[in-house]
């Protein structure tokens, strides 16, 4: 038995913030909802103690808000919040990318395509799921070649805010993102051409702050 140790408490919190997190950004909890900590504790087989610790984490992100002694929801999809949130994500992808692209091998820039292809296919299914997942497997790999932690970090914290409404218009019948530009990008980083790449990313995230909008 000396292989099985308690599961940290951090582990744990962050289980519970995972897991509310994606139940918001996919709508399952939707805009309004009120949270409780007892009811979400049971169904995710926790205590409350790091449901707790997630909220207020959710709350600092913008995805839930609190009064105390009154409630904790789920906020509102606010279209300045999210045109603000893309232009911070993508000022951090365009940091990112200045970085990465001379550090890219072959075996990079064959996963982006690989994701892509899966986002493609992803889109033309109407899978929101699976292209926003494929979505991120191909930025993640520019983000993990750059290296940077703090535009990391940053990139982590506000694309939430951008998901929801991205999954709102998705099921709309909108587009999700352009798997040509992607191509566009993926090309400018086999090619090594860092401003083209900046270039196309600069697009990318501009149409996402456009996804407001309509709001």
């Amino acid at each position: 038995m000396d292989a099985i140790r308690p599961v940290r408490r951090t582990l744990l919190r962050e289980q519970a913030y995972e897991a509310i997190k994606d139940a918001i950004v996919a709508g399952e909890i939707e805009p309004g909802a009120v949270v409780r900590d007892g009811e979400l504790a049971e169904r995710l087989g926790l205590s409350r103690a790091p449901v707790r610790e997630a909220f207020s984490r959710l709350v600092d992100e913008g995805l839930l808000e609190s009064k105390p002694q009154s409630y904790t929801r789920v906020t509102a999809v606010v279209a300045g919040e999210v045109r603000d949130a893309a232009a911070v994500v993508g000022a951090m992808h365009e940091l990112v990318v200045r970085v990465a692209v001379p550090r890219l091998r072959g075996a990079d820039v064959n996963a982006m395509r690989s994701a892509n292809a899966r986002f493609a296919h992803a889109v033309r299914a109407g899978d929101v799921d699976a292209a926003l997942r494929a979505d991120d497997e191909l930025h993640e790999v520019l983000v993990r070649a750059g290296g940077n932690g703090a535009a990391a970090a940053t990139i982590s914290r506000y694309t939430p805010l951008i998901r929801r409404l991205e999954r709102r218009r998705f099921g709309e019948g909108g587009n999700c993102r352009s798997a040509g530009l992607h191509e566009q990008l993926i090309e400018a980083c086999a090619d090594g051409d860092v401003d083209e790449a900046v270039r196309v990313t600069a697009e990318i995230w501009r149409g996402l702050e456009g996804l407001a909008d309509g709001e």
